[in-house]
């Protein structure tokens, strides 16, 4: 199995016809996510930020492609189920990387934070640990 980096997954799931470069590495892309990969926590942090940050793709689009990579049969994701609840945060309206750092901290008693924003988001949606503001 091989660990699969950001740049492979932009060529898999995003086709910038803009960029020549992207166009002749998609094929090897597919190629990769044709075997069985891994992909890492980091790996899906930083995706979200390019889909987002770069490509401005929307929210409904981000989730929809990274259920897409989450549904692919030989690729392992690390950490699967934190990711996946963290999806679900991100849909009802957390940003995915805070949602992903309370989701891997499900062993803690809290998750502290002096983030009011993310406090409000996460005592809306269910999610564990507790978030704690601190003051």
């Amino acid at each position: 199995m091989r660990a699969l980096n950001t740049n492979v997954l932009a060529r898999f799931f995003i086709d910038d016809a803009d960029d020549p470069q992207a166009s002749a590495q998609r094929p090897a892309a597919i190629a990769a996510l044709s075997a069985r990969a891994f992909v890492s926590v980091t790996v899906l942090l930083e995706f979200e930020w390019v889909m987002r940050g770069f490509y401005d793709m929307t929210r409904a689009e981000v989730s929809r492609v990274m259920r897409g990579l989450m549904s692919i049969e030989q690729v392992s994701i690390d950490d699967r189920n934190a990711v996946l609840s963290a999806l679900d945060a991100f849909d009802l309206g957390m940003d995915f990387a805070d949602a992903v750092h309370l989701a891997r901290a499900g062993r803690a008693s809290a998750f502290l934070i002096f983030d009011r924003r993310l406090a409000h988001r996460a005592s809306v949606i269910p999610l564990a640990p507790r978030v704690e503001l601190l003051s």
